[in-house]
């Protein structure tokens, strides 16, 4: 009886070391296609910064969208402007939902374009845990960010908004945000890895 139990138990542990061996030649093997494919997709998102996105729906309302700064009115005379010409289509409605209250919650143009980028700030602010190159990429690509941020709101008039300023003052803070999260992390995995 116990030859019987033995030589079970020798059979069930020799399939389970031909199942995991298996499984491992399957692993490394894997498919190499999807392998290359799924690690440079993981770059790209490592890399680009994701308020890249709500910064050039921006750019593509201010460069579309905007008006004069100059008018002339009624009499002749040149009339200028003291509001980006954006301002008024970043105002307008872009969705609304009744309220148990009885009242309706409208949601502006830039309040959209701000919700967006708070999402992806929470995003970025996610992908820094990360101590790798890409990282470090990411990080100056979102300083380049800022910069042109800065520099479209400071000299562009259809930039000269509130929500632009809040965008840039977003870009900021990711810069800020990730670099001090992977200075944290790499500390902190530098402190593990030397039994600090």
């Amino acid at each position: 009886m116990a030859n019987k139990a033995s030589k079970d138990t020798r059979i069930a542990l020799a399939g389970a070391a031909v199942a995991k061996m298996e499984r491992d030649k399957k692993r490394r093997a894997g498919d190499s296609e999807t392998q290359k494919q799924g690690s440079f997709m993981r770059l790209i998102f490592g890399i680009f910064p994701l308020l890249v996105i709500p910064v050039v729906l921006y750019n593509l309302l201010a460069l579309t969208a905007g008006g004069p700064l100059q008018d002339i009115d009624a009499s002749g005379q040149v009339i200028q402007s003291q509001l980006a010409p954006l301002a008024s289509l970043l105002g307008e409605r872009f969705m609304g939902l009744p309220m148990i209250s009885g009242v309706e919650w409208v949601l502006t143009k830039g309040d959209a374009i701000v919700l967006l980028a708070v999402i992806f700030l929470f995003l970025e602010i996610l992908k820094s845990t990360s101590t790798g190159t890409a990282t470090i990429v990411n990080h100056g690509i979102s300083l380049l960010l800022f910069i042109l941020c800065l520099v479209q709101f400071l000299l562009m008039p259809n930039f000269a908004t509130s929500t632009f300023f809040i965008l840039t003052a977003m870009t900021l803070l990711d810069v800020l945000a990730g670099v001090i999260v992977t200075i944290v992390s790499a500390r902190r995995d530098f402190g593990v890895a030397g039994d600090v």
